[in-house]
């Protein structure tokens, strides 16, 4: 049983990832008429009050994945020029937790963003210039680039796209909440071997 934590995958009616919403914005958008379908695994029923006329008592059922309808929000998300939000946690999904100098994996706590060519340097924070680096390399590589600290770079930083920017933020990604994300993902994308992690 799912517990009402969850998060439920929106999507466009044609099925393109939007965003990650709870049971509470499935129930607005369903009274709304907002929604065109749901699939995936149904997480649980919600019940509500009695109606006076019909004596029946109304129920809505809440899916994995939600469709609606409306303006489609994911069009300007598709352009070449679309830059997710850059933070720690995705950064971190990213690059699974792993340092890209030392090649072990930590807690986030344990974790740091690590600019490739430094900002002292010109260097930008921006996805293709950051890396996920446990605090011990990051303080050895303190503000040089890694040629400079004699560090080799384990994997080429990427600008994730929108699906997988969903993604990265995702919590407890379930399975076919996963499929239908990996089918938006680049072809090359590294994210499609990456399983769901809470």
């Amino acid at each position: 049983m799912y517990g009402l934590e969850q998060q439920i995958l929106r999507t466009d009616a044609s099925g393109m990832p939007l965003e990650w919403i709870d049971f509470r914005e499935v129930v607005r958008l369903h009274c709304l008429g907002q929604l065109a379908y749901a699939w995936g695994n149904t997480l649980f029923e919600l019940h509500g009050g009695v109606n006076a006329r019909t004596h029946q008592r109304s129920s809505i059922e809440v899916s994995s994945i939600v469709a609606t309808r409306g303006p489609r929000h994911a069009v300007d998300k598709l352009r070449a020029g679309y830059l997710p939000p850059l933070n720690n946690r995705a950064l971190f999904r990213r690059d699974d937790h792993f340092c890209l100098y030392c090649g072990d994996r930590f807690p986030a706590r344990r974790l740091s963003r690590d600019h490739v060519r430094p900002l002292s340097k010109g260097g930008r924070d921006h996805w293709s210039n950051v890396v996920t680096a446990c605090l011990r390399c990051n303080g050895h590589k303190a503000g040089r680039t890694p040629e400079q600290a004699g560090m080799e770079l384990l994997a080429i930083p990427f600008v994730p796209t929108h699906p997988e920017y969903i993604f990265l933020q995702g919590r407890n990604v379930l399975a076919d909440q996963m499929e239908l994300l990996r089918a938006h993902f680049p072809r090359t994308s590294p994210l499609h071997d990456r399983q769901p992690r809470n």
